[in-house]
């Protein structure tokens, strides 16, 4: 790869790589991030790429192996360029037809999307309910980029932003550029991204200065991070270049965790070849500008993504977090100024930069601009990720492209930024999704994590669940977060197991209230969130738990049994198959009967009933109180 000496060099690379481009042979798209592999995009590149060689078709379908296009629920999927053309869910002998098709110019209506609700085929992916109302800036990028080719990245415009920067020789501008355009902090707190390049770039630097990129994405549920930097990380690099020009910063990390292992690959082959084109290292682009960037790989704590325990872990120590003040800007990595942002704020960077603040600024709320990506996961249909504007509402998200609930319960709640997060009820569907409106409503944005929870889940147990996950990621540290989640996951354990009490509610909402405000770092400040949500908003559900001894979602096992609705029943025998241990006995075509010592409270049965003929009921008959 021959290095590029100058800007004039680069751009008239550039213009060639534009020049060169075929645009109308047809070009099969395959999705190979994690979620795709993991569904089985491998075997349909291999059996495209068997189908071009053996037939001929080289010269007629080109092939793009790419990153994560956001609709993990429809994997393994392929797009067609340029027609738009989506086929989800694809298996090895339908992937042979579709090459046949592509070759011929065809499309096979049979194996387009099916609308749920108009039963009608779909040919177009922007047309797809799904896709049809996000705003995809970042995301989109993923479908035009093989991640391992940097040449992808530069013919659809890559590093031009860098090069308008050099060219234009104005470090101020660059961070006034970021500052007009609005952008915050895409890693939960919405610390504005422009403020932040300015602090440091009025720092001194002595010693140099560091650039963070913060993938250690640890939330349950979430991947957003994980899938730009599979999909794109050249546009990370060039977001890390735009930032170190404007703050003077000398040295560059990505700290990702090691349980990313496609994103890491593709990370390095990345940096290699931005290395040897000239755009990373010494002189870039034959300028006295100078930068580079290494990776740390992260052993996978959650309390390392908090900024001053990231810092830690990158020299070497233990990931805990430290007071504040000195902040990083001022005492960072090494005892130098370090500025922190995570992989999508980097990647919006070369965006604000080619477009313009003002543009940027267009998209989204005066205070929130820009598009914010959800990971949108649990009871709903589609899942995958959802990238809208900042100020798109809850019920947007989760009815539009999520496509409403997955199965016959409706929608209780969802739960936002992570197990931090706060859970909000479905009455409250209508509120704008940006930081002010979800720190007021007792949740927080987070990293984007959005968990969707249907009426057969239980608000107790959720915050148990996040409770332990949260005790045990806890550093130990600070003695109020260590023992506070411990006593809280306790608390919760007691009233899930029949053994709660009125007094617990008071001692639990007290408990919550002070780790809240006595531990030094994120994690503990935000801990009892899933905590104080369920008791602001499910509160009904403790006292069921407590007074009546029953979980309504018959989710904890102590709390309930299962009977057999005779009325209800048709006989259909489905729940008599699913039952592990013989439970369910009956006739076919005639009411069943449910053993309730061979009971295990699965819930298979329950789940799989199509008439409700499964109901829970209270172990013992406790009168409210």
């Amino acid at each position: 790869m021959e290095r590029l000496g100058s800007l004039a060099e680069f751009k008239a690379f550039q213009q060639r790589l534009a020049d060169d481009r075929d645009t109308k042979t047809p070009v099969i798209i395959i999705p190979a991030g994690t979620c795709g592999q993991a569904s089985g995009a491998n075997d349909l590149i291999r059996i495209t790429k068997r189908e071009l060689l053996s037939k001929g078709l080289t010269e007629k379908v080109r092939i793009r192996i790419t990153g994560c296009h956001g609709f993990c629920q429809a994997e393994p999927s392929v797009l067609i360029e340029p027609e738009g053309t989506f086929y989800p869910r694809l298996g090895i002998k339908q992937m042979v037809r579709v090459v046949e098709a592509v070759s011929q110019g065809q499309v096979l209506s049979d194996l387009l999307w099916l609308d749920a609700k108009t039963h009608k085929r779909i040919a177009k992916q922007g047309d797809i309910p799904f896709f049809r109302g996000q705003r995809r800036t970042l995301l989109e990028r993923n479908e035009k980029i093989d991640p391992i080719r940097i040449f992808d990245y530069i013919e659809n415009g890559g590093y031009s932003a860098l090069a308008k920067v050099l060219e234009q020789g104005s470090r101020q501008s660059v961070v006034e550029e970021v500052k007009a355009s609005g952008l915050r902090g895409r890693g939960g707190a919405g610390f504005p991204a422009g403020r932040k390049w300015e602090l440091l770039a009025n720092a001194r630097d002595g010693q140099g200065k560091f650039l963070v990129c913060n993938a250690d994405e640890g939330d349950p549920g979430a991947y957003m991070d994980r899938s730009v930097l599979e999909g794109n990380p050249q546009s990370i690099i060039e977001g890390m270049l735009i930032g170190a020009y404007g703050t003077g910063a000398t040295q560059g990390i990505v700290y990702v965790r090691t349980e990313y292992p496609l994103a890491i690959k593709h990370l390095v082959i990345a940096l290699r070849q931005a290395r040897e084109l000239g755009l990373l290292g010494e002189n870039i682009l034959g300028t006295k500008f100078s930068f580079d960037i290494q990776i740390v790989k992260g052993a996978g704590a959650f309390v390392c993504g908090e900024e001053t325990a990231l810092i830690r872990s990158v020299e070497g120590e233990r990931g805990e977090p430290r007071q504040r003040p000195p902040y990083p800007i001022d005492k960072g990595i090494q005892g130098k100024p370090t500025a922190i942002n995570n992989v999508e704020t980097w990647a919006n960077i070369p965006i604000i930069i080619n477009e313009g603040a003002a543009e940027f600024a267009k998209v989204g709320s005066p205070e929130n601009t820009g598009t914010k990506i959800f990971s949108l996961v649990g009871k709903v249909k589609n899942t995958g990720l959802v990238e809208v504007p900042m100020g798109t509402t809850i019920g947007e998200i989760v009815h539009g492209a999520g496509g409403g609930p997955s199965g016959r319960a409706e929608i209780k709640a969802v739960q936002t930024g992570g197990p931090s997060g706060g859970c909000l009820p479905e009455s409250m569907f209508d509120l704008p999704v940006n930081y002010e409106s979800l720190t007021a409503a007792g949740s927080i944005m987070g990293s984007g994590g959005m968990i969707v929870m249907d009426e057969n889940t239980c608000m107790v147990d959720v915050a148990k669940y996040f409770m332990k996950f949260l005790k045990d990621e806890s550093c130990g540290k600070c003695f109020i977060c260590r023992k506070g989640t411990q006593r809280m996951w306790e608390i919760l354990d007691d009233i899930t197991t029949g053994k709660g009490t009125p007094q617990h509610l008071d001692l639990l909402e007290e408990l919550a209230q002070v780790v809240k405000d006595a531990s030094m770092c994120g994690l503990g400040q935000t801990a009892s969130n899933p905590v104080l949500s369920t008791l602001r908003y499910f509160r009904d559900e403790y006292l069921a738990h407590i007074e009546r001894k029953f979980c309504p979602a018959t989710v904890c096992r102590d709390l309930f049994t299962y009977r057999v609705i005779v009325e209800k029943c048709t006989g259909c025998a489905l729940c008599v198959k699913v039952c592990p241990t013989g439970a369910i006995t009956g006739p076919r075509r005639e009411a069943h009967s449910l053993d309730q010592s061979k009971c295990i409270k699965c819930r298979a049965c329950f789940e799989i009933c199509k008439f409700d003929a499964i109901a829970g009921d209270a172990i013992i008959a406790v009168p409210p109180s």
